[in-house]
């Protein structure tokens, strides 16, 4: 796995997003069999982009799908297969994300690996998202291959994913600022056993960063900055939970950790296309919970997607791109001097 320049996340300058515990890692893969890959393209001039895989090692011989859904929230973007996961509810792939312009490119090579899986198989539905990095990367040159995304996926793993400019997250834009990686979990007590809930998000959308609350504009914290918004801001957000759910209430789910985003700033723009999947890796055959004990983790959905977001800008490094536009770093001093001054910071930081 790639592993970019390393920054501190959220959590590690004292921003501690809701009451509820983190998991092991902080991390999606916190949610057991749940693995994540990455493949960085990054010539260091122009193209600055990649992939990066969502793998639940539960999708194997005797169980072919997993409770899902899909939540829209604005439809300006391309994530391939989700009518079919619409409508089934059901998850019958890993989960790739990339740039836009190699949705369709990765959506062919994840159904190479699909058909490698189940040789008898004759119809497969691969699950592809995208944001567009195109202000920082040349995404007419479409430089995913079938590898890249193969390499993803093989390389997956449950360990800490590496955060910020790495994989589909390499050549991203949020909230004036460099983005693109970001995850989080929450354990959720008062179930036997406890509720695992975990979120990647793949970050590239506008509005102005917003921390525990206290606004982060960049023209207050850098005010040489370019602050042209790019266009086709969008964000992707997956969500694993080893909660035994229902796709009608995974759809719930979904529906919160794009709410999430409203947490951070998100001004939610025509041209953004912001989109969740949320799915369960829970054992087949269990009833699922009922809609009055939910609330516990919709409240981990809305914390754990609040903190990834907030990780794939803190841990992002400045990235100069194509045409020599530069996306600068969130600058860490600056945002614990806000928080500080508005008494938002965790007392152990």
């Amino acid at each position: 796995m790639n592993q970019p320049a390393h920054r501190a996340r959220a959590r590690d300058l004292g921003v501690v997003v809701g009451p509820l515990p983190i998991g092991r890692h902080n991390a999606i893969t916190d949610v057991f069999g749940v693995l994540v890959g990455h493949t960085t393209v990054d010539d260091g001039v122009d193209l600055h982009t990649g992939v990066t895989a969502i793998v639940p090692s539960q999708l194997g011989p005797g169980r072919w799908a997993l409770p899902a859904a899909v939540y829209t929230g604005n439809g300006y973007g391309k994530l391939v297969g989700s009518t079919q996961v619409d409508e089934l509810g059901v998850l019958e792939s890993p989960i790739v994300l990339t740039g836009t312009l190699s949705v369709f490119r990765a959506a062919d090579a994840l159904l190479t690996c699909l058909m490698d899986r189940r040789p008898d198989g004759l119809s497969f539905n691969p699950l592809v998202g995208e944001t567009n990095d195109g202000h920082l990367s040349d995404v007419r040159r479409r430089p995913i291959t079938e590898e890249h995304v193969l390499d993803a996926i093989a390389g997956a793993s449950d360990d800490p994913p590496a955060q910020g400019c790495v994989g589909a997250g390499t050549g991203t834009t949020a909230l004036g600022y460099k983005a693109g990686i970001g995850t989080s979990s929450r354990i959720v007590h008062g179930f036997d056993p406890p509720v695992t809930v975990g979120a990647l998000t793949q970050s590239n959308f506008g509005g102005v960063l917003t921390v525990l609350g206290v606004p982060m504009p960049v023209r207050d914290l850098i005010p040489a900055a370019d602050r042209a918004e790019p266009p086709g801001n969008s964000c992707m957000i997956v969500v694993a939970t080893d909660a035994p759910l229902d796709a009608r209430q995974l759809g719930r789910l979904a529906r919160r950790a794009v709410f999430a985003m409203a947490r951070v700033g998100a001004s939610y723009s025509n041209g953004s296309g912001d989109y969740a999947i949320a799915f369960s890796t829970a054992e087949p055959g269990q009833p699922p919970l009922s809609d009055a004990q939910l609330d516990p983790i919709f409240a981990a959905v809305l914390d754990s997607v609040e903190e990834a977001l907030l990780n794939s800008l803190f841990v992002a490094t400045t990235t100069v791109g194509v045409a020599g536009r530069v996306s600068h770093a969130v600058p860490h001093e600056a945002v614990v001097q806000r928080l500080a001054a508005a008494g938002r910071l965790a007392a152990s930081a």
